[in-house]
């Protein structure tokens, strides 16, 4: 179905941005970037796709089943993202709170034009019906002179105050000295209206603040993705499921000394190492609903991550699925992921929506690809700015886990600590 192009890129941090531009002006595109961040499990530098033979856009009703449809049917790479919503279509569950942004609980698209670049390695994938634009494009890129336009006055605002924060923090104290929940991810947004941005000019700030492993940029017509996360919610290689939840966020000093003892403190913070193996329990439970038996493993346990702007401790957890499981059932069987719900997780999210005061949507769900062997990887949307050009409006959220030990103010605290990079981003 495509041709396939190799190619030396002499400058790749250039060419990335030159990319980049030159993709944003089709109506879809998936652009997502490592940042030359080398971990376990790592892949690709840069892989970018642009303009859309066909698509997949629906709300959370079946939309699980028609994924899987989706997927079986083309066998080809495939790019988009996972709404937090469609947790409606796994469980008997709901989401009624504000929506701002209005995009589809599921978006998918299978891209004519592919570019996968690897160190000073481009390949080019394209579908056949376009194949004779290859050389064409490549030397259209490659004149580009990457430009960055001004964005205007932003007025942001919270939907949830603080005071009201560290009240709601309190009532999810209570659930949990109930023995309702043990652990709850609690988030809550910041907002503008009436907003005229240039996304790739954002998205390129947002960037180059945390320069993260996992960072997007997505388009979808009118809908678009900032993100700089530095998390991945679930990968198949193979017969092999990685999943690397982060719980457990320390700020940065630039003071050598200082960021060291800070991140030493992380890692031997009790609160903090007991958040993330909460969910690395949860993350186990649900990798066993498709694994293979005695395959889940725990490969690496609370392990310190330091990133631009923050210090994090990842854990990696992998099983090996059983044979006759396909693709789509092993994200279905583990979304939304453990990192942004809670446990036990269906109590988490009941309550997570009765206490937050926005839909999540994209936020906390996930953007990736599936390739045409059925292999996958995807992230977790989070330190994410969210816009709708159409109605001009603005999103990111924030969140911190909840568990027994956590104080309000020092929650309410790491959530400012995470908002840093947004709203430096749209100043």
């Amino acid at each position: 179905m495509r041709t396939s192009f190799h190619t030396r890129i002499q400058n790749p941090q250039e060419f990335k941005e030159q990319l980049l531009q030159w993709s944003a002006a089709f109506r879809e595109v998936a652009f997502l970037d490592s940042n030359n961040y080398r971990h376990n499990y790592s892949q690709y530098n840069c892989i970018v796709a642009a303009d859309a033979f066909t698509s997949l856009q629906t709300d959370f009703h079946n939309a699980w089943d028609d994924l899987q449809q989706y997927q079986q049917s083309t066998r080809d790479w495939l790019f988009g993202y996972l709404s937090y919503d469609l947790k409606n279509d796994v469980e008997d569950l709901k989401s009624e709170n504000h929506d701002g942004l209005a995009f589809a609980d599921l978006y998918f698209f299978q891209p004519k034009k592919l570019f996968i670049l690897n160190g000073d390695q481009l390949e080019l994938q394209y579908l056949h019906l376009c194949d004779d634009e290859i050389e064409t494009d490549l030397a259209d890129i490659l004149k580009i002179v990457p430009a960055e336009k001004k964005t205007g006055k932003i007025n942001l605002e919270q939907r949830i105050k603080p005071d009201s924060y560290k009240q709601k923090v309190s009532e999810m104290l209570a659930h949990i000295q109930l023995g309702d929940i043990y652990e709850a991810n609690f988030c809550m947004e910041f907002f503008a209206t009436d907003a005229d941005i240039d996304p790739v000019t954002v998205y390129k700030k947002l960037n180059q603040i945390s320069t993260p492993p996992f960072a997007a940029f997505l388009k979808n017509d009118r809908n678009f993705l900032m993100s700089a996360s530095p998390e991945r919610y679930l990968r198949k290689i193979g017969p092999k499921l990685i999943s690397q939840p982060i719980k457990g966020t320390a700020r940065r000093s630039g003071n050598e000394s200082e960021d060291a003892l800070i991140a030493q403190t992380l890692l031997i913070s009790e609160k903090e190492r007991s958040e993330n193996i909460m969910i690395v329990d949860l993350v186990r439970n649900d990798l066993s609903r498709t694994a293979a038996k005695d395959s889940v493993t725990v490969e690496e346990l609370c392990g310190l991550y330091t990133f631009k702007q923050v210090h994090h401790l990842i854990s990696t957890v992998t099983s090996e699925i059983k044979d006759d499981c396909l693709p789509v059932e092993a994200l279905r069987t583990t979304f939304p992921m453990g990192s942004m719900t809670g446990a036990p997780k269906i109590s988490a999210m009941e309550i997570i929506e009765k206490l937050e005061e926005t839909k999540r949507g994209l936020y906390s769900g996930s953007v990736g690809y599936f390739t045409p062997d059925g292999d996958f990887d995807f992230n977790v949307v989070i330190r994410s700015i969210l816009y709708n050009s159409a109605n001009k409006y603005i999103s990111f959220s924030v969140g911190s886990a909840i568990t027994a030990a956590s104080d309000p103010d020092a929650e309410y605290a790491e959530c400012l600590l995470k908002a840093q990079a947004m709203h430096s981003a749209l100043s």
